[in-house]
């Protein structure tokens, strides 16, 4: 919970990278909860790249490009942080953690 509101994380499993997902939607849940302890609601595994992406992935990779200017999705553990609005407000790469977008939570909120 931030201070200023309630924020929710929605996590998307993509098996397109390295074969990483290559569970059932129920095997990667149990090991997301009892590797990393996730408690956010798990979807179903969906395609972020390429002509089967999802309708949401499509969406969010055409309002915010990564720094380099590309809309695909390099690599797993891509985040994008949403308003209440509904508007993309931010793209976060891999390499940023949680943490660290916790702790800019404030610029956009």
């Amino acid at each position: 919970m931030h201070e200023q509101g309630k924020v929710t994380v929605l996590g998307f499993p993509c098996n397109q990278f390295g074969a990483q997902e290559p569970g059932t939607d129920a095997e990667i849940l149990e090991f997301a909860r009892s590797r990393y302890d996730a408690n956010f609601p798990m979807f179903s595994k969906i395609d972020v790249n390429g002509d089967g992406a999802s309708e949401l992935y499509q969406w969010l990779k055409s309002e915010k490009a990564n720094p380099d200017g590309k809309a695909d999705i390099a690599w797993n553990f891509t985040k994008f942080l949403v308003g209440k609005d509904g508007s993309v407000l931010a793209r976060f790469e891999p390499q940023v953690s949680p943490e660290d977008i916790g702790a800019q939570l404030d610029n956009y909120l």
